[in-house]
């Protein structure tokens, strides 16, 4: 019977996390060190072989993401899989002909559970060549003995060849959908009016505008893998100067693409609010993005509601004073109390708890979502990890580091494991997704046109900017 895996909710529980992993005979107590059943530290080396599994003994599943998750700040993910592999073959004797059949029924379920678990979760790692050589090797081997283990060996390459070839047609679309925002903005600058339409004649509900602006990034958030959090992280091992930095570990940048969606909706905004010529256009725009972002808000889609919030605040938009007379401005001043960075950004974090809560309870998977503010996370993995030592002065693995920042990662698995319960509108997600937005340069032309220059640093910087465009 192969071991059972967890949803993510339940691998890290409420009181912190679950990291009794109590010691095996197999441990050597000079190598990996506890505290009250706790592991707080231990030699890479007796890390590594606490990850291999044996006849009486499989890790617990939160030591197997924390350890795969944080090994890559020591050693590539290729280097672990050929160890994990030659560690299999020496202790499960895989490699001898005469191996006891029964013997190898009871470790082979455990070693393509750890296989299984890997590939599922971090599958990102095989893009690797070598990495997939070695895998196949050793299922290969657990393979040959049973043909039950045929299956499941051929089951677990078939999803993870699936994942693969997924992320790379999303890399894809991606590519295709930045090559047709250029091309159309290169349109606009050149005839602005021959294709210009603004979101509310493509979408005039603020509802289904957020409900789209879900769909986007829930997709998003899916593709990321948790190790994009730490490979940035990866510099030089301090204990091993031959290591090379970062160079081949990357092998997405589906977290750079997340971030960069955020900016591009704040730019959207901006540029949806600063293009009409009339300004009572210009306040209904503002009021509809007000109406979106509170949906967002309602939704749990924290990214968004902070997107627009940022270009609804940029200086091309705040500026626009005599728009912003005709707004009714008490709901914006909420939602911006809600995403107020002071104290360490408190009421966001507070409206983050409670959507937290919300979802463990939910029966729909509307109550499910929570999308973070993303670049808050990013930062706060950051310091979590600059904060402490990957190494304590003995040379151990500080561990107990480890495990806060799976914990923290974690998290973000089950977030974005949701699927989005809203219906598609390709028309929509189209328009959000393509339509050309300005830069700051643009918008500030745009804003000087809506509104004119107050003071002499505005007229010239009109001057500037008008001669450039004409130029």
């Amino acid at each position: 019977k192969m071991p059972q895996t967890p949803p993510f909710a339940a691998m890290f529980d409420s009181s912190g996390y679950n990291r009794n992993l109590y010691q095996s005979k197999e441990d050597n107590c000079g190598e990996l060190y506890y505290h009250d059943n706790n592991l707080l530290s231990g030699s890479l080396e007796a890390l590594i072989q606490h990850l291999v599994p044996n006849v009486d003994y499989y890790p617990d599943r939160t030591y197997i993401f924390t350890f795969l998750l944080s090994s890559r700040l020591f050693m590539h993910p290729y280097e672990l899989m050929a160890k994990v592999c030659q560690l299999c073959i020496e202790q499960q004797r895989l490699s001898e002909p005469g191996r006891d059949k029964n013997w190898i029924q009871k470790i082979a379920p455990k070693i393509l559970q750890l296989l299984t678990e890997w590939t599922e979760t971090f599958p990102y790692d095989f893009r690797d060549e070598r990495m997939m050589r070695n895998l196949k090797d050793l299922a290969q081997r657990i393979a040959s003995g049973d043909e039950m283990y045929r299956k499941n060996v051929q089951q677990l390459l078939q999803n993870l060849i699936r994942k693969l070839a997924a992320v790379s047609q999303y890399e894809e679309v991606l590519a295709k959908i930045d090559a047709t925002s250029t091309d159309r903005l290169t349109v606009l600058k050149t005839k602005p009016q021959s294709i210009q339409r603004d979101i509310i004649t493509v979408c005039n509900d603020p509802y289904v505008l957020a409900q789209q602006l879900t769909h986007i990034e829930l997709e998003r958030l899916n593709y990321i893998g948790p190790e994009e959090f730490i490979q940035a992280f990866v510099q030089k091992d301090p204990l091993n100067n031959d290591k090379s930095c970062y160079g081949d570990r990357k092998k997405t940048r589906n977290l750079e693409a997340y971030v960069e969606w955020f900016n591009r909706l704040s730019y959207l905004v901006a540029t949806e609010i600063c293009m009409p010529v009339k300004k009572k256009h210009r306040a209904r725009m503002i009021e509809y993005f007000i109406d979106v972002a509170r949906e967002c808000f309602n939704i749990g889609n924290f990214n968004s509601l902070m997107a627009i919030i940022s270009g609804m605040n940029m200086s091309p938009v705040s500026r626009l004073k005599k728009t912003w007379a005709k707004v009714k401005t008490a709901k914006f001043y909420i939602l911006e109390h809600q995403m107020d960075p002071s104290s360490n950004f408190y009421n966001y974090r507070t409206a983050l708890r409670g959507a937290t809560q919300r979802s463990l309870t939910a029966h729909s998977n509307r109550e499910k979502i929570v999308i973070p503010f993303f670049s808050l996370l990013i930062k706060d993995i950051y310091f979590l990890n600059e904060g402490c030592a990957n190494r304590l002065p003995n040379g151990h693995v500080n561990f107990e580091k480890f495990w806060e920042l799976a914990k923290q990662v974690s998290e973000f698995m089950t977030w974005k494991q949701v699927e989005c319960p809203f219906e598609r509108d390709w028309k929509i997600l189209q328009y959000l997704l393509t339509v050309p937005v300005f830069h700051d340069d643009a918008l500030y032309l745009a804003s000087y046109e809506s509104e004119s220059p107050e003071n002499h640093t505005e007229k010239d910087r009109w001057k500037t900017l008008r001669f450039v465009s004409e130029v």
